[in-house]
């Protein structure tokens, strides 16, 4: 039976069940905040500085960061940048601060604080996320952002897909891993399929948001695990 422990939080509303002191959480909102904070530092943005409250981050403009900013799907007016992973590939961006907010990933970050490690996962960093994972000592938290609230369905297939990848390492705390879990065998074979009619993929398709939906959906992109220290994510 493995030592170490694993658990998923189906939608920040029920943290306060998942004491956080001496874990590792692994904060995930696939379409599309912790996708977009993967792809920026892997492109060489040096740091993302999160926030729950949109006039924090837009504060951030004179403090010479970059600000992005995202509701409902949609970039905020006087934001710089928005929450498509494409805006972060470009090379106006290596080796600038980004402060960053979001209607779910950065909220679910801040309802992290107090844990030992958190850490940004997605799809396109599955691997190294699991690779980092395994070699902590930490029992493990997987926090799926969901959407204002709610359990949405790219989240828990992310939980699953993590689950499954070091399922003979961690023992599963709940039920929510082990559902995450075969969720995600139902839907990996053709996972853009099993996600059409999801909330927010029609949500992102009324924006006329396509392409991120796919590019979101993609394991192992990147070679980077994204950490928060002291405030600011690194890698």
């Amino acid at each position: 039976m493995a030592s170490k422990s694993i658990d998923v939080c189906l939608t920040p509303e029920l943290m306060h069940l998942y004491p956080v002191g001496g874990r590792t959480v692994v904060v995930v909102d696939i379409l599309r905040a912790t996708s977009c904070m993967t792809t920026a530092l892997a492109h060489g943005v040096e740091s993302i500085m999160p926030f729950a409250r949109l006039e924090d981050c837009l504060a951030m403009k004179n403090a010479d960061f970059y600000t992005a900013g995202e509701r409902d799907g949609q970039k905020v007016e006087g934001f710089d940048l928005g929450n498509s992973p494409f805006e972060y590939m470009d090379d106006r961006l290596r080796g600038k601060k980004v402060a960053f907010t979001t209607t779910n990933g950065t909220q679910a970050i801040a309802r992290s604080a107090g844990a030992d490690e958190i850490i940004i996962g997605s799809f396109l960093n599955l691997s190294a996320v699991a690779e980092h994972l395994s070699q902590v000592q930490n029992n493990v938290l997987i926090l799926c952002a969901g959407w204002k609230g709610k359990v949405n369905l790219e989240d828990t297939l992310y939980a699953g897909a993590l689950v499954e990848k070091l399922v003979n390492q961690f023992e599963p705390e709940c039920d929510a891993p082990l559902a995450s879990l075969y969720l995600y065998h139902g839907a990996k074979n053709d996972m853009n399929a099993f996600m059409k009619n999801s909330s927010h993929v029609r949500r992102l398709a009324r924006l006329n948001v396509v392409k991120d939906v796919e590019f979101c959906l993609t394991a192992d992109q990147y070679n980077v695990v994204p950490i928060l220290r002291n405030g600011a994510i690194r890698i």
